[in-house]
């Protein structure tokens, strides 16, 4: 997994980091039936690509890659990858 989103997404679900994904692995867009009952956006582990797009358009500075996520937020690794083993 090489980028997580972490607490301030939640609540949030700003989409500017879906728009400028290059391989569609932010989850669930505003189009995806579950996007309104999502309490966040998830990054795809297996199809993100490491490319760092989705962090500077994020305005809640919620995406980190995987070596620089706070430690209070080490609990969204596997929340992010659940998303999509569901």
């Amino acid at each position: 997994m090489a980028y997580i989103i972490a607490e301030p997404c939640i609540g949030t679900k700003d989409t500017a980091c879906v728009d400028v994904c290059p391989v569609d692995c932010i989850h669930p867009r505003k189009d995806e039936s579950d996007f309104e009952s999502a309490t966040q956006l998830y990054i795809h582990p297996e199809e993100c690509i490491d490319c760092g797009a989705c962090v500077p358009v994020c305005p809640v500075t919620a995406i980190f890659a995987l070596e620089d996520l706070p430690e209070k937020w080490d609990s969204f690794t596997p929340v992010n990858a659940e998303y999509f083993n569901k």
